[in-house]
């Protein structure tokens, strides 16, 4: 969420953030509202200062032995203006909030302009694309033949966009798992949690999936929980309401989750394969940052995410993703890609944001600053990473002409020793 006095202060640098994500909006409503409720905010102290002095100049008449009691009905009928006139504020307060709730976070100055993702700028890249004596194949056609990926029986259990991992596949899922959790906790320095699946509508406005993006929550409508589309959501509200400690902060969280999402808006895309599932696991990162350090901290958690990938010897890139094609909520994204030769591409593994204090204004987490006083925290997350298209890469990426499947050293380990998936 917007701080209203940013909007109020500076509304064409915020006209021209919107601009830049691509988002024509029209402030004139809510700067209304806002000066509307500043008038009732002033009638109401003007009338509490008239109530203050009366109530001395009572206190003086009794003293006196003086009647007071034309004065008293006089402030009784203050005091009932100055209650309807709270209720009038509380009302407008509440417009303005939902107004301010639609509204996306401003881009970074260091973001790139554009307005697609053709317009996003290559930071990075890492490892060497493998080369083939052979035509790679793509990985739903690895798992199907080598019998761990069964999207058939998946169909028939639950619909389109399931899979079933099967013996080495889902050993290979679990040692993933695993695997990340383990780095990032023993030598990143992230704590481990196991956090609900299940959020309540609350923790899904403070992270900004609602109210725009209703339609692609899963929502349990006779309890009114939402299955998390990811971990972000609950681990973010962890300090929802709180004030943290400044020498608390950094604050790093990990997790693995499952994540549920409709994909509403993408039927016809990535039909086949685990890249786009309604059900998936992902290892996720996220930070609690004091503001002047968010930026190095954005790095930091990128580069996280990014030593998986070179620990799996897998090649990738980072991009920067340009103002028009970053999320709802971000101030900055990095998007990592990696390579999947069966699909002769980059593909996202791993989207890495800093949100400013969007989503702290929103879920009203805080901290104590240096000098006593409290501000909003800046909050940061990024996948470390995406489990399915980890697997995925390296189906595709460890393949051998055999139709068989390296298994990475770094892996073996969490595999029980297997070194090849046959």
């Amino acid at each position: 969420m917007l701080d209203i006095g940013l909007i109020r202060e500076e509304t064409d640098r915020v006209l021209d953030g919107f601009r830049k994500k691509g988002a024509n909006i029209d402030l004139s409503p809510l700067l209304k509202l806002d000066g509307e409720r500043k008038t009732l905010l002033k009638m109401v102290e003007d009338l509490r200062c008239r109530r203050n002095k009366a109530s001395d100049d009572i206190g003086r008449l009794k003293r006196e032995g003086k009647p007071a009691e034309g004065l008293l009905a006089e402030m009784k009928g203050v005091s009932e203006e100055i209650k309807k006139l709270e209720g009038d504020i509380a009302c407008i307060e509440n417009e303005e909030n939902d107004m301010l709730l639609i509204l996306p976070n401003l881009p970074h100055g260091s973001v790139p302009a554009g307005i697609s993702e053709k317009d996003n700028v290559e930071i990075r890249q890492w490892g060497e694309i493998p080369r083939f004596t052979f035509e790679p194949k793509p990985h739903w056609q690895i798992g199907e033949e080598l019998e761990i990926i069964d999207f058939q029986r998946a169909s028939n259990i639950a619909g389109a966009r399931f899979a079933l991992l099967k013996g080495a596949g889902a050993l290979l899922e679990r040692a993933l798992i695993n695997f990340m959790l383990d780095i990032h906790t023993r030598e990143h320095g992230y704590t481990e949690v196991l956090p609900p699946f299940m959020v309540n509508r609350k923790s899904m406005t403070g992270t900004g999936q609602l109210p725009k993006f209703e339609d692609e929550l899963f929502k349990l409508e006779r309890d009114g929980y939402y299955l998390i589309p990811t971990a972000e959501v609950p681990i973010t509200n962890i300090h929802q309401g709180e004030i943290l400690r400044n020498d608390a902060l950094p604050v790093y969280y990990t997790a693995c989750t499952p994540c549920f999402r409709r994909e509403a808006g993408s039927y016809g895309t990535d039909t086949r394969g685990l890249i786009r599932q309604h059900q998936f696991n992902k290892v996720e990162l996220v930070k609690f940052s004091r503001p002047e350090d968010s930026y190095n901290e954005l790095e930091k958690l990128t580069r996280d995410a990014e030593d998986i990938l070179k620990r799996l010897g897998l090649s990738y890139r980072v991009v920067a993703l340009c103002t028009g094609d970053m999320g709802f909520s971000a101030a900055k994204t990095y998007d990592i890609e990696v390579w999947l030769p069966g699909q002769d591409t980059f593909r996202e593994i791993s989207s890495c944001s800093n949100f400013e204090d969007f989503q702290a204004r929103r879920a009203d987490i805080r901290y104590k600053t240096g000098t006593g006083k409290t501000g909003y925290v800046h909050t940061l997350n990024g996948s470390g990473l995406a489990v399915g298209r980890t697997l995925v890469a390296i189906l595709e990426n460890y393949q051998q002409e055999d139709g068989t499947v390296v298994i990475p050293d770094v892996l073996k380990p969490y595999m029980g020793g297997l070194e090849r998936i046959t």
